[in-house]
């Protein structure tokens, strides 16, 4: 299939298949426990002067039931709320601010960062393109070189792109002779994008500017490419007015949008998406349909050698998911989960694309086809086997070869290349291994180390173990849990426990230079694969679906209570945290079972589950959800909306709730109603703060420096509501 890099920094809930967020040796001090009586002082002392928050006299009639939304004000963007947020972000930096140790977290987590870090090479007109970050550097640049052992040049600086790193590449994709290069660009984190174009060879910027697109990545054919977009929105609150009617354009190099050529749309279903690519070849143009983020798809086509051809149907229901991988001749290689959960790889006819006419290629197995590319006459399949990376090579009749052999535990990515190259780079990476890129010899299969990650931190002080535990119902859940070699389980070790459940998204091993630090001083870091994600296939995921969704937040809960019954912490030690659709997991968790976690993280998450179909793309989360439009549905959302099971007198963990004014796939109004209604109703104690990134969205293209400073404000927090000064021992 034609590549397309888009660059999505930080995961989250997507438009049409989904929410991921996001040292020399360890520092001796380690992570020193106040005396009780100093640490629940620290808790007691919190008096906070919270702002005066507007409430409104509205009701809602749902079957019956009748809900109040006194904080409904908080969805429009006007100068009220300007104000309001400014007066929280106030309260939320003079808390911060008085942690004495914030400044020190911060230069700690500065110098960690400042590490070079490269992506993979790929190939593009004969030439070799890979991105490298300095180390502090708000983007990361791409680099060209002529071969892989000439100096590279800089080809394209995003951080040039503006002044303070708010506007953001977020897409690009080579035409076929490299001779032009298709990119995106948003400003402030918004899902928005605007598509430009470059000639390669002299580094000009063309006339050619594309507005209004959204879920999307260009995909060449000829002298143009493919996207998709939405009419311009109307005037007023354009990060927050539901987006329809998408549309999929052909632009021609060097022609005004305007004259783009409308290639499809669907004007009976307002809320579907397409995504448009093109195969390797430019032979046939493929269009996956959505009418959620449930995964399944349905799949369209058009021969593009034939200029007689339309666009025609492959498969039209939205019961499983078709991904095409590329094109072999006049057939279609597709990875799917029809009658198969952990996906199988087939080959489709597009003119007769009856299933009873497909060829199997790959059958489905016991681990999970995650994904799969066609590169020098091979299929390289990435398998999962309990969240793990395992890769199998096969030829183009689905005849093993050879697996590639990989270090240790964890995830590999890439393997991003034509049919017609011999060789391919993948990056490997695990919790205490640093992003480390190889090189594949596919006739070969010769696997080499292309470029090592080297960090400022001691990676071999800490150990990684992979534990199942037991949820409410007796489902066996796995859970990754990173520490110091030699920890003692005495219950008192500060814990950060991080998860995701929904969306049918992996969480796999990665590396993190932000959790380092946590590491660095002693605390434990547990990430559990939770039901709803795709771990296990499309059944996992359908076991944390509406309306199966609380089994999601029973494997969190389980997954805590292991943690403190196993003595890696206690409730007071213990902070969960999560953001997208990991935001509404934490705000379930803290509103069902308050008391078994001391600090609560949620960020840019989905409070209102009774009214998030009605903005931007909410609607496309229903099928994972649920919809407030159904009574049953209702009634299931009602009872875990966190904005809604917020309780009077009741004490809530210490909660930083974060979010950003310009985040338009999640948007704000979300976090500010569940604010609201905890600093109103929960009891005193425990602070209750919103910290709002201003000119940021959901968290992809945030620069470099504000990333850091957000790490240092939650760390910051997180120990200071546990008691714990990580730098007590410099002092």
């Amino acid at each position: 299939m034609k590549k397309t890099t888009v660059l999505l920094l930080a995961g989250g809930l997507t438009a049409v298949s989904a929410c991921k967020s996001t040292q020399n040796d360890t520092i001796a001090t380690g992570m020193t426990t106040e005396t009780t009586a100093t640490a629940a002082a620290t808790a007691e002392e919190v008096q906070l002067d919270y702002p005066d928050t507007k409430k409104v006299d509205q009701i809602d009639d749902y079957f019956g039931t009748k809900v109040a939304d006194p904080y409904r004000w908080q969805e429009n963007h006007d100068e009220q709320l300007d104000e309001w947020i400014a007066q929280q972000n106030e309260v939320t930096q003079a808390y911060l601010g008085d942690i004495d140790f914030r400044d020190e977290i911060k230069n700690r987590l500065t110098e960690i960062w400042n590490y070079p870090k490269y992506g993979a090479p790929f190939k593009e007109g004969g030439k070799y393109y890979f991105f490298k970050n300095d180390g502090l550097q708000n983007q990361s640049v791409l680099y060209v070189q002529e071969s892989l052992e000439a100096e590279p040049k800089v080809f394209f600086d995003p951080n040039k792109l503006s002044a303070d790193g708010t506007v953001a590449l977020t897409a690009l994709s080579f035409s076929k002779d490299g001779k032009y290069l298709a990119y995106g660009t948003s400003s402030g984190g918004s899902d928005w994008n605007t598509y430009h174009v470059m000639e390669t060879a002299t580094g000009k910027k063309l006339d050619d500017q594309l507005e209004w697109v959204k879920f999307s990545s260009p995909s060449w054919s000829g002298n143009g490419f493919f996207y998709s977009r939405y009419d311009a929105p109307t005037e007023g609150n354009k990060l927050a007015n539901m987006n329809e009617y998408h549309k999929v354009y052909y632009h021609k190099i060097g022609t005004p949008q305007s004259q783009d050529q409308l290639v499809y749309e669907d004007k009976k279903n307002a809320l579907r998406n397409f995504y448009g690519q093109t195969t390797d070849d430019e032979r046939f143009l493929i269009l996956n349909v959505s009418e959620g983020a449930s995964g399944a798809n349905a799949l369209y086509y058009k021969d593009l050698k034939d200029p007689k051809s339309t666009i025609k149907p492959i498969v039209t229901n939205f019961e499983s998911e078709y991904n095409v991988v590329d094109n072999f001749g006049d057939k279609l290689l597709v990875n799917t989960n029809k009658n198969a959960p952990r996906y199988r790889l087939v080959m489709i006819d597009p003119k007769k694309p009856q299933e009873a006419n497909w060829k199997v290629i790959v059958p489905e197995s016991e681990n999970v086809l995650q994904g799969v590319s066609a590169v020098g006459g091979r299929i390289i399949a990435t398998y999962m086997k309990d969240a793990t990376s395992q890769i199998v090579v096969f030829d183009q009749s689905g005849k093993q070869l050879n697996t590639v052999a990989l270090p240790t535990l964890g995830t590999v990515s890439g393997f991003n290349g034509k049919q017609s190259d011999k060789e391919v780079f993948f990056t490997f990476t695990s919790f205490t291994y640093p992003p480390t890129i190889y090189r594949y010899d596919v006739p070969n299969n010769k696997v080499t180390q292309f470029r090592k990650t080297e960090v400022n931190v001691n990676t071999d002080a800490f150990e990684t173990k992979q534990v199942f535990y037991t949820s409410k119902d007796g489902t066996k859940v796995p859970m990754f849990i990173v520490h110091k070699k030699g920890l003692q389980l005495d219950g008192t070790n500060p814990t950060y426990l991080y998860a995701y459940g929904g969306f049918n998204i992996s969480m796999t091993p990665s590396f993190s230079i932000a959790n380092m630090l946590w590491l660095e001083n002693g605390g434990v870091y547990a990430m559990p694969n939770l039901r709803g994600g795709g771990e296990y296939g499309e059944d996992w995921h359908k076991a944390g679906m509406t309306p199966n969704k609380q089994n999601v937040f029973d494997d969190f809960i389980a997954a805590a209570e292991y943690l403190i019954d196993q003595k890696y912490t206690s409730s007071e030690k213990l902070a969960v945290a999560g953001g997208s659709n990991g935001g509404l997991l934490v705000g379930a968790f803290m509103t069902q079972r308050p008391e078994l976690a001391k600090v609560a993280i949620p960020a840019v998450g989905v409070m209102d589950m009774l009214r998030f179909h009605k903005f931007t793309i909410g609607w496309a989360w229903v099928p994972e959800y649920g919809s407030s439009a159904d009574e049953a549905q209702f009634k299931n959302l009602y009872t875990f909306s966190p904005l809604h099971n917020i309780k009077e007198g009741v004490k809530y963990p210490a909660t930083l709730v974060k979010t950003a004014d310009h985040d338009d796939r999640v948007v704000p109004a979300h976090s500010f109603k569940f604010i609201s209604e905890l600093q109103d109703k929960g009891a005193t104690g425990n602070p209750y703060l919103i910290r709002v990134d201003v000119r940021a969205g959901h968290g992809a293209g945030k620069p470099t420096s504000l990333v850091i400073q957000e790490y240092a404000d939650t760390y910051a927090f997180i120990y200071k509501n546990m008691g714990v000064n990580p730098y007590q021992n410099n002092q």
